[in-house]
């Protein structure tokens, strides 16, 4: 029962994260932490994120649109990031931390909305916010997405620019954990690996469709629903 709860986990996560360009670990990361245990949970992640994010790019009948600067700053900046995520999940109570989380994603959503339409060319400083901020999220609680998602809003990127985008920087996250894993000796993969790797597939493949269907703004208005939702979940995890 425990791994039929963990395959749906992943597929829907897997679903939400081919529409949108992220939200997997929004889904599938909770419940897997619940039925596995933490390292093999964390373990587990790396390897789908690769295989989720590696279908997106290689599998898809398409030329993928990556913003290859974009990918290498925001890549460069989690560096650093991944140390800080990892000194606070040691260092400070998990509650307090995801409901951090979730008051920072609130507050960067009303900036956005608040301000409209927001300016192709964000500031100078807004790569190394966003990727600073999304390496410390990807060790701290595996939610590294949103921080990413706004930068590319502000970017201005088409919805496969985004997708795809978000797709790169997460490959190159999990390739850079997978070592530090390693040496921690904390990478352990369930027995029920194979089980999670087809859910992975399945959710992939089933996400095309939507993103099919999310043109244009209508793409924005999802990408902003995963934001509140991801939002409202840290809160929630942080509150009860």
């Amino acid at each position: 029962m425990s791994v039929a709860l963990a395959a749906l986990a992943v597929f829907a996560g897997a679903v939400l994260q081919s529409a949108t360009g992220f939200g997997f670990a929004l889904v599938a990361a909770p419940v897997l932490f619940t039925v596995l245990g933490p390292q093999e949970a964390v373990s587990a992640g790396v390897l789908l994120g690769l295989l989720l994010n590696g279908l997106t790019l290689a599998t898809e009948r398409r030329r993928p649109v990556v913003l290859g600067r974009d990918v290498r700053r925001l890549v460069l900046w989690s560096v650093p990031g991944l140390g800080v995520g990892a000194l606070a999940l040691r260092e400070l109570p998990e509650r307090p931390l995801s409901a951090l989380v979730g008051l920072a994603v609130l507050a960067g959503l009303a900036v956005r909305l608040r301000g409209g339409a927001v300016a192709p060319r964000p500031r100078a400083w807004h790569a190394p916010a966003a990727g600073a901020a999304s390496g410390a999220l990807a060790t701290a609680n595996s939610v590294s997405g949103p921080p990413l998602a706004f930068y590319l809003l502000a970017r201005g990127a088409t919805p496969a620019a985004m997708r795809d985008t978000l797709a790169a920087v997460f490959i190159a996250q999990s390739v850079l954990a997978l070592p530090v894993l390693a040496l921690s000796a904390t990478f352990t993969l369930p027995a029920s690996v194979w089980a999670l790797l087809l859910a992975a597939v399945v959710g992939q493949v089933a996400g095309r469709r939507a993103f099919a269907w999310l043109p244009g703004e209508r793409h924005e208005q999802a990408v902003l629903a995963v934001l509140v939702l991801s939002a409202l979940g840290a809160l929630a995890a942080g509150v009860l």
